[in-house]
């Protein structure tokens, strides 16, 4: 009984996660609980760390989705994809950068980061159109071959592949 009671508990916990994925609530939810981290955060992560010269904002955007998808820190996730469609991320490198990622990092993390980018596409009303045309998958076409006479066995096995 303990066990399902530490269940369900554990259940209600990650079921309140989204609500946490709001960045506003989460930075006022720092502020609260630990003011010099959300110090730290505005001047030394959004401030000197993104401001250093070496990557442009867009493409830090980019490195620092796929870490967080990688690491699967879908609570920052919101805030982090907000920034990056703002730097000129296009919702469709961020489609591309999860499933991309599904590979590298593993199918729930991208699956996880779905979740999330779903919610912030539709708060930005970002549709489908916008992110990649339905996937249809290129079958590969068989190059049509000249025509040519019939060989005779012989000729066949005195080609050079086949030569012992």
């Amino acid at each position: 009984m303990k066990l399902l009671a530490m269940t369900l508990a554990s259940l209600s916990v990650l079921a309140s996660a989204p609500a946490l994925a709001d960045p506003a609530k989460l930075r006022e939810d720092v502020r609260r609980v630990a003011p010099a981290l959300d110090k730290y955060a505005q001047e030394r992560v959004l401030g000197d760390v993104w401001k250093r010269p070496g990557l442009s904002p867009r493409d830090r955007s980019v490195v620092t989705l796929a870490a967080l998808i990688a690491r699967n820190q879908s609570i920052e996730m919101p805030f982090y994809l907000g920034l990056a469609l703002d730097n000129g991320v296009e919702p469709r490198e961020i489609s591309e950068i999860i499933t991309h990622l599904a590979f590298y990092a593993g199918w729930s993390n991208a699956m996880s980061a779905v979740t999330v980018a779903k919610d912030v596409f539709a708060a930005r009303n970002i549709g489908a159109d916008q992110i990649f045309p339905p996937f249809r998958p290129s079958f590969l076409h068989l190059m049509k071959l000249p025509k040519r006479t019939a060989q005779s066995a012989s000729e066949i096995s005195s080609a050079p592949c086949f030569r012992a």
